[in-house]
C-alpha cells in the first residue's frame, strides 16, 4: 500500500535503481514478474476561471488518483501478482490537447460539445507525436526511465484506448505509432477517461491484451493457437466455449451481453485449474458468474482465467501476462 500512498505527487519521484522490466519471481525463477515503470499525464484545463476549477471538477467527473488505484490494484489480484505498475511521475497539463492539424479546444466551445451544443470538432484524433516530442516520452524509454505512459484524458479528446510505438511496433487496437524508432523498443500508450470508470480502463486493458496475444501466436494453427481456443464463446464455436473475448462472455449473443442468464458449457475451469495440462472439465455457466451485466466485474474475470504459470508451450512462455505488459517479448 506504500506504493499507492506516493503515486500521485505531482514532483518527479526518485528514479528507480536500473534493472530489466522483466525480473525473476523469487518463488520461481521460471515464472516472471513484470514491472512496468509508468508516466502519467493528464490533461485536465481550468474551465471555470472563477472558481478555479478543472474540467474534472466542473463536471464532477471522477478522480484520476482512484481511477488509477482501482486499475493498479485490479492488474495485480488478476495477475496473481506477476503485473504490476509503478507510478514515476504524474504530470498535469492546464490546456487541451491539440489535435493533429493542431487545432485545440477553449473551455467554452468545448462544453457546448459535451453538452450536445454543437457537433465535436473534426479530426477527432489528437497529436501524439506532440504529445511525445513535448514530453520527451522516447528519450525516456530508452534510457529505461520509463516503459509506458497513461494519457489521462475526456471525451472528445481524441485518444486511442491503447496505441504502441517503437522499432517494430505493431497493431494494439490502434495502428502502430510510426516514426517512434528511436526509444528502441516498444512501448504502449494508454488512452483513459476520467469520464468513465474503472470498468472502462479494463476494457481499454482487455483490448490491449487482445492485441498483443493475437500477435503472439500468429504463426500458430489449430489447436496449437491457443489463444484462439481461450477466445472461444458458445455462438461462434458451438459446444466448445471457453472464456470468451472482452466483448462476448461464453454465452454472449451480442457486444457487451455481459448479462445473459442462459447456460452454456464452457471450459473456462479447465483454464483457470489445470492449464496446460487441460483435463476436460466443463460445467454450465451464465451470468453469475462474472457479475450479473458489471463491466468490471466481467473484465476482472477475464483477466483471472488468463494462463500465469511457469514454463512454455511452441517457444511461448505459460504466462501470457509477460507479453501483455511487455510487447517487447512478442517475436515479430
Amino acid at each position: 500500500m506504500s506504493l499507492f500512498h506516493s503515486i500521485f505527487r505531482r514532483r518527479k519521484l526518485s528514479p528507480p535503481p536500473p534493472g530489466p522490466t522483466v525480473v525473476p519471481d523469487p518463488l520461481e525463477e521460471t515464472l516472471k514478474v513484470t514491472i512496468l515503470k509508468t508516466l502519467v499525464i493528464v490533461y485536465d484545463p481550468v474551465v471555470d476561471p472563477k472558481s478555479g476549477k478543472t474540467l474534472s471538477q466542473y463536471m464532477r467527473w471522477n478522480h484520476v488518483e482512484d481511477l488509477a488505484r482501482g486499475f493498479m490494484t485490479d492488474i495485480l489480484e488478476t495477475s496473481g501478482g506477476l503485473a504490476r505498475y509503478q507510478i514515476i511521475q504524474r504530470i498535469d497539463v492546464d490546456a487541451f490537447p491539440a489535435k493533429v492539424d493542431g487545432y485545440q479546444y477553449e473551455a467554452q466551445t468545448y462544453l457546448n460539445v459535451v453538452r450536445g451544443i454543437t457537433p465535436p470538432y473534426m479530426p477527432q484524433e489528437a497529436n501524439y507525436h506532440a504529445i511525445i516530442e513535448r514530453f520527451n516520452i522516447l528519450q525516456l524509454v530508452a534510457t529505461n526511465e520509463i516503459d509506458e505512459a497513461w494519457i489521462f484524458n475526456f471525451p472528445h479528446a481524441g485518444f486511442y484506448e491503447s496505441i504502441m510505438g517503437g522499432p517494430g511496433a505493431f497493431w494494439c487496437n490502434a495502428p502502430p505509432l510510426r516514426n517512434t524508432e528511436a526509444s528502441g523498443r516498444r512501448f504502449v500508450i494508454m488512452g483513459f477517461s476520467y469520464e468513465r470508470g474503472v470498468g472502462e480502463m479494463l476494457e481499454n486493458m482487455g483490448h490491449r491484451a487482445e492485441s498483443v496475444l493475437e500477435k503472439t501466436f500468429e504463426n500458430l494453427t489449430g489447436e496449437a493457437n491457443l489463444w484462439r481456443r481461450f477466445i472461444r464463446y458458445h455462438k461462434t464455436a458451438p459446444g466448445l466455449a471457453a472464456v470468451g473475448n472482452i466483448h462476448f462472455a461464453p454465452n454472449s449473443q451480442k457486444d457487451y451481453d455481459w448479462n445473459n442468464p442462459d447456460a452454456v458449457q464452457s471450459e473456462c475451469d479447465d483454464w483457470l485449474y489445470n492449464f496446460p495440462d487441460f483435463k476436460g472439465v466443463t460445467r454450465a455457466v451464465t451470468s453469475r458468474e462474472w457479475g450479473s451485466g458489471d463491466i468490471r466485474a466481467h473484465h476482472k474475470w477475464w483477466f483471472r482465467h488468463l494462463p500465469k504459470v511457469a514454463g512454455s508451450r511452441n517457444g511461448i512462455a505459460n504466462n501470457w501476462w509477460q507479453y501483455i505488459m511487455n510487447p517487447n517479448l512478442v517475436q515479430t
